[in-house]
């Protein structure tokens, strides 16, 4: 039966929280740990997915790049995005997760995290380690947010929203702020939409003429934008996109190559393969002996 839809296992919020109408949850996070033991296990989530390291080691993988854990490392996770860990000795600390529709209702502008970088789904800017004072801060505010979230009172969410934002504006602040914003408004608007393009369309549109189009602009300005501001041409930027996702489906032993092929709308097997591994290096069958 052809693939139709990505088969890691994905977990809603709604499964992890005992009243199955929340949005948002927070826990410690070696009780988050003992209680949903099986989530060390390669999973999605659709829910922006938070962890603050105070104590423990290990390691901590994000659609295929491995971290490894240390106390006062903050994760920030965006739906999607395939993760999985294995930790050693004691763990604990904090996580949060939170639906997307959990901050739509709070603030005007829908794409407000997303002017975070630890949100963009760069892997390398949403692993980020605090140092002193700025960790006994953070530490601060999710103490706060486990105590609000603990009484019932007036305000309760907005509150605790008003909580994670100030989390989220002090690491951008301390470690995203001083690095030079080169990009026009106008360029970085364009990048964004092209990226988000990618992400509806990937399945079906592989050309950079094709996102050019949609974008109104020429193939070539694309080119020079995605060359200019990522360091690769925007074709690269479309099949690193559709590589991930292949990496991710194979991680599913019980999905046939040919089953992802199809899903990723390759016309037969062996184009996929020959194109997996030109990007990768290695064969899909190779890579995923690599990863079990």
């Amino acid at each position: 039966m052809p693939l139709t839809k990505p088969n890691i296992p994905l977990v809603d919020i709604r499964t992890l929280s005992e009243h199955k109408e929340d949005v948002f949850l927070i826990s410690r996070f070696g009780s988050y740990l003992a209680k949903h033991q099986n989530l060390h296990l390669a999973h999605r989530h659709s829910f922006y997915h938070l962890v603050f390291f105070t104590k423990g080691a290990g390691f901590h993988t994000i659609d295929f790049t491995r971290f490894e854990t240390k106390p006062y490392q903050i994760y920030f996770m965006i739906p999607g995005q395939v993760h999985s860990w294995s930790f050693e000795g004691e763990i604990d600390g904090y996580v949060v997760n939170f639906s997307p529709a959990f901050f739509q209702s709070f603030l005007l502008r829908p794409d407000y995290l997303d002017s975070f970088p630890f949100f963009n789904n760069i892997v390398q800017d949403s692993v980020i380690n605090l140092e002193s004072p700025l960790n006994e801060k953070i530490k601060g505010l999710f103490e706060e947010i486990i105590l609000h979230d603990s009484q019932k009172e007036v305000f309760q969410n907005d509150i605790i929203r008003a909580l994670l934002l100030q989390i989220f504006i002090l690491i951008d602040q301390n470690h995203f702020a001083s690095k030079p914003q080169t990009i026009p408004q106008y360029n970085y608007a364009l990048l964004k939409n092209f990226q988000k393009l990618i992400e509806k369309n990937y399945t079906n549109l592989k050309l950079p003429m094709e996102y050019a189009d949609l974008l109104y602009i020429t193939p070539n300005h694309l080119n020079a934008l995605c060359k200019e501001h990522l360091g690769i041409q925007a074709g690269e930027v479309i099949r690193n996109r559709i590589i991930l996702e292949a990496k991710r489906l194979l991680i599913n032993q019980q999905t046939s190559i040919s089953e992802i092929a199809y899903f990723l709308n390759f016309k037969d097997n062996s184009y996929f393969s020959k194109f997996f591994k030109k990007q990768v290096g290695i064969t899909p069958e190779e890579f995923r002996k690599k990863t079990h």
